[in-house]
């Protein structure tokens, strides 16, 4: 179920999908970074000045991000409900970790 935070300019969804955060349908972010703390926020400042958060490439108001911390909150409680999908990050993780150590 995905949760619609805005329509760009042109015309694009931004929407968060379980984890994510998406634009298109694509995954651009899976966390909010607050424009104070990003490195590029005079930049970020003086193209939208009512700017909050980044979420990748997409700048949101706070009202916006509100949506979508509250929608990635819901999406943890569903992840961690799912035993099978729990199973399956700790699995991904090892297998991660496993090509660290260049272990086949």
């Amino acid at each position: 179920m995905a949760t619609l935070v805005k329509t760009t300019l042109d015309g694009r969804k931004v929407e968060v999908v379980g984890q994510a955060i998406t634009l298109s349908g694509k995954l651009e972010a899976v966390e909010l970074i607050p424009v104070k703390d990003h490195p590029n926020r005079a930049a970020i400042l003086k193209a939208m000045p009512e700017a909050a958060y980044m979420a990748g490439r997409v700048a949101l108001t706070q009202e916006e991000g509100k949506v979508v911390l509250e929608a990635l909150a819901k999406g943890e409680e569903q992840f961690l409900a799912n035993p099978h999908a729990i199973e399956e990050r700790f699995r991904a993780a090892a297998r991660r970790r496993e090509a660290e150590l260049g272990i086949e």
